[in-house]
């Protein structure tokens, strides 16, 4: 599923218009981004909790010359889903 289906799915199970539906999934997402950023956690209950992490710098070789690459240090966002959504998986 990609953005617009999802946007077409929320609108026809919300009946809302497909500009409120998206309008709603991207406040969603920008307010999941810009807590993320700043350090927090975003728990859904029974859905899950999104929850930044801190990547170590490390040192990588470049696949083609094989020469040695310098990563930085950085923060990259996880998810940890919730009971409900396994349970519903299953």
């Amino acid at each position: 599923m990609n953005k617009t289906e999802m946007i077409d799915r929320i609108a026809r199970t919300a009946d809302i218009s497909k500009a409120a539906a998206e309008r709603a999934l991207d406040a969603t997402v920008g307010t999941i981004k810009a807590e993320l950023r700043k350090g927090e956690l975003v728990s859904l209950v029974g859905f899950g909790t999104f929850y930044p992490t801190r990547r170590a710098a490390r040192t990588m070789r470049n696949p083609r010359t094989q020469e040695p690459i310098e990563v930085k240090a950085m923060s990259v966002p996880r998810f940890r889903p919730g009971k409900a959504l396994k349970d519903a998986l299953n």
